[in-house]
């Protein structure tokens, strides 16, 4: 089967999307599907430091076509590139014809690729993921109208889990029905446990925030709590991301400039050795589709402290496999973080619960297996013609595109 993938971000971005998609494309490859990969990304330096940027890199078995997103650059102009993708798919199916279209992100992605997939007369898969579930469509009527006919008239979505349908069902209306659940996965060969993890007892206790530097993924909630973390600890925030700046100015003013270290941007295959140099990975995020950061922790032996959140509780449950807080608490996520410092045991049974269950339940072979027949399910079925005009409304996200 030809496969044609539309990112909406891969790396160098540094992105939950880009770890998908690097998955998803080489369970394809196994499964001896001909792929291509069309992927959006930012030239702009300045719009860079938010994710990474730069063309994406080449991916064995994989034909890598790179798009700069120049009308996103150019004041949000989203619909400029949404043409572009649109033209993109249809000069390479025109090459050699592709069997099936699948995108990340309901919009602009899943936008252009369905319109892309009606005029072909292909099947279409969308994948929901992200902020594009949590906020996409209620920013303006524009971007409203153009989410709720890709989740009406799509040939497949995707989402990870019931929480996220369900949030998504109650903004904008989806039937739940119209949902495959198929969960987030990880490489579990990739991220694996340090081997010496008992002899960290003796020192303080290493938090990690990984990810995207941005409020909402609750890393200022962190800063904010740390002063009152009692115990020996050090914290390290590793990423890039819009509130990088912000958060470093709070660690200064907080006094928190000799125990919480700021690593940068990390390159995906540095970091399951950043994993296995700390103990517990803190996420006190607001929202996610599905977390890959910690499915990446879990598989490498962390204790995870992270919210009552869309996305995080269909996978994490509190003091079982992880610890949960109410999502912008800071004294309860503080005095979490202290109980994660003082009760070793604790941080073995919740490492040692999430290691089992993330290697039993979230493996790559069976998404990519999932995927595959969903793809395979859709043969025969074309992407239905749907209405493509759209208002061209005042929106936030055509100030600051890369939050969407």
């Amino acid at each position: 089967m030809r496969v044609c993938f539309v990112s909406r971000r891969f790396f160098p971005a540094i992105s939950g999307m880009s770890i998908y998609a690097i998955n998803l494309l080489r369970q394809l490859v196994a499964g001896g599907h001909d792929v291509t990969m069309v992927s959006q990304y930012y030239g702009d330096p300045a719009r860079a430091l938010v994710y990474g940027g730069g063309p994406p890199p080449p991916v064995p078995g994989v034909r890598v076509i790179g798009l700069e997103a120049m009308g996103e650059q150019d004041g949000g102009d989203f619909e400029r590139d949404i043409d572009a993708i649109v033209a993109t798919i249809v000069r390479e199916h025109t090459v050699q014809p592709f069997d099936v279209l699948h995108a990340q992100y309901g919009y602009p992605t899943g936008w252009a690729t369905m319109i892309a997939a009606a005029r072909l007369g292909l099947p279409c898969v969308i994948s929901i993921q992200g902020g594009d579930g949590h906020w996409v469509g209620s920013c303006c009527e524009t971007h409203r109208l153009a989410m709720v006919r890709v989740l009406d008239h799509a040939g497949a979505l995707l989402i990870g889990g019931e929480s996220f349908a369900g949030e998504v069902h109650d903004r904008l209306g989806t039937a739940r029905d119209r949902f495959t659940i198929v969960p987030g996965a990880v490489d579990t060969g990739h991220f694996t446990p340090a081997s010496d993890r008992a002899d960290a007892d003796d020192g303080p206790v290493r938090f990690l925030y990984h990810g995207r530097v941005d409020r909402r993924k609750g890393v200022l909630d962190f800063l904010h709590a740390l002063p009152m973390v009692a115990g020996d600890w050090r914290a390290t925030i590793s990423g890039i991301g819009p509130d990088v700046a912000p958060a470093r100015a709070l660690a200064t003013a907080l006094g928190l400039d000799d125990c919480v270290a700021f690593t940068g941007y990390a390159d995906y295959d540095a970091v399951p050795a950043l994993y296995r140099t700390h103990d517990v990975f803190v996420s006190p995020t607001y929202a996610e589709g599905f977390s890959n950061t910690i499915l990446e922790a879990m598989a490498s032996g962390l204790a995870v402290l992270s919210c009552y959140a869309v996305g995080v509780v269909d996978c994490l449950r509190d003091g079982d496999n992880g610890l949960l807080t109410q999502p912008g608490d800071i004294p309860e996520l503080a005095a979490a973080l202290t109980r994660l410092v003082a009760e070793a045991d604790l941080r073995h049974r919740l490492a040692t619960s999430a290691l089992a269950e993330c290697r039993r339940v979230y493996s790559w072979d069976a998404v990519g297996r999932q995927i595959m027949a969903i793809y395979a399910d859709l043969g025969g079925h074309p992407q239905a013609a749907f209405d493509t005009t759209l208002p061209r409304t005042p929106c936030r996200f055509r100030a600051d595109p890369h939050l969407l």
